[in-house]
């Protein structure tokens, strides 16, 4: 750009039409025509600036993102993942960069957007029939059952268990703010043991039909089909499909024998993804 302010002085234009053509601002094409005038090509040239010179190299940057790439475990520590001052130890101790901080080490990564201490999981599919249970199911959250849309009176639920929920209620009330008080709450509390909560979810109508258990298992499960088939509209439906995963309290065929010989409207199908 400075080359450019140079050359349209070169063919004869003021400084307002330089500014106004190259989007500069007045004062700068001033100075930039005032030091070509005075020291000529040197004067493009940017000026030692003042201030200490650079702490760290850009091999010691370098490097330190490299360890930021690798796996804790590749580096012998005992970690899931690196976090920035993690990464700061790890290079004072190689001698990378002794006196880099955490907040320096931060930097040098978000110039990268690299971040080490995230991850994302994934799971390998290893059902060879994971393609049609999965279809199946898909097609049931989109109304259709083998290539049949549903009718009105047919509903599709979803089930599952959340296990080991500890019931566990505070010793003393919580007291509420008061005139320069804040709200008080009492740190200790009392268990109650471990409950397993049941849900059956309506995906068509949103909504939710729960029970707690002591445990999980397939009398704790037939009691929450049994809680949700005896109520409308689901006792009266042609069909209501049970979405469920392969869990011991509903797994394989028998469980779905079981569960239309109590109910002969309910079926299930089985997702597949707890199978292996």
């Amino acid at each position: 750009m400075r080359a450019h302010i140079v050359l349209h002085a070169a063919r004869g234009r003021s400084n307002a039409r330089i500014a106004r053509e190259t989007g500069l601002h007045l004062d700068t094409v001033r100075t930039w025509r005032r030091r070509f005038a005075e020291q000529g090509m040197p004067g493009l040239a940017d000026r030692q600036r003042p201030g200490r010179p650079p702490s760290f190299t850009a091999l010691q940057s370098a490097q330190i993102k490299a360890l930021a790439c690798q796996l804790p475990a590749e580096t012998g520590t005992p970690l899931s993942r690196c976090s920035c001052p993690e990464l700061a130890r790890e290079a004072m101790e190689r001698g990378i960069a002794p006196a880099a901080s955490a907040s320096t080490v931060r930097r040098w990564l978000a110039q990268d957007a690299l971040k080490p201490w995230q991850h994302r999981s994934w799971i390998f599919i290893h059902d060879p029939d994971f393609g049609p249970s999965a279809a199946r199911v898909l097609d049931l959250y989109a109304r259709n059952w083998q290539g049949e849309p549903l009718r009105v009176d047919e509903y599709v639920i979803s089930a599952d268990e959340k296990t080991s929920i500890q019931a566990r209620c505070r010793c003393h009330p919580t007291l509420p703010p008061g005139r320069a008080r804040a709200m008080r709450v009492n740190h200790t509390y009392g268990r109650g043991g471990a409950l397993a909560y049941l849900a059956a979810y309506d995906v068509h109508h949103a909504r939710v039909l729960g029970r707690t258990e002591p445990r999980t298992g397939i009398d704790p499960f037939m009691n929450l089909v049994a809680q949700v088939m005896h109520q409308e509209p689901y006792a009266s439906a042609k069909r209501v499909f049970w979405i469920v995963d392969n869990g011991s309290s509903h797994r394989g065929q028998k469980a779905a024998d079981r569960l239309t010989s109590v109910f002969p409207n309910a079926v299930m199908v089985h997702t597949p993804v707890h199978a292996s």
